[in-house]
């Protein structure tokens, strides 16, 4: 079974396009967001994992709009660990509101060292 985390977010005034929805760019803003808090929730932060010189990058990213989210709708996160390599980790994203599916997004992370050079995944993040 993959590991997952849920994270909750209410959709911020200023995060809304003239419409009133939730503009396009901060779904992947929530990403980030859902994947540090699954890390924070494994006893590790971001800033850990940077301090012992290891770096995780975005290599791919992308998101399929089902529905739209609007000003102070709460949202929930999931973030699913699809799959771990020797040097990247693959997360799926599920967007909610009232249970109801608005996106699907994943990314790609790729471990490199300060000079951008692909390494091992430390073994906390493995």
């Amino acid at each position: 079974m993959n590991e997952s985390h849920e994270c909750h977010v209410r959709v911020r005034y200023a995060e809304t396009d003239r419409m009133g929805l939730l503009h396009h760019a901060n779904y992947f803003v929530y990403f980030e967001m859902a994947r540090t808090e699954m890390l924070r929730a494994r006893g590790v932060t971001y800033r850990d994992v940077e301090d012992s010189g290891h770096l995780l990058v975005i290599v791919d990213i992308g998101c399929k709009f089902k529905r739209p989210a609007y000003y102070d709708d709460m949202l929930m996160i999931r973030t699913i660990v699809e799959r771990v390599t020797h040097v990247k980790i693959i997360h799926r994203y599920e967007v909610y509101r009232d249970g109801l599916l608005l996106a699907e997004g994943h990314s790609t992370l790729a471990c490199v060292d300060r000079e951008g050079k692909p390494q091992a995944l430390p073994a906390h993040l493995v």
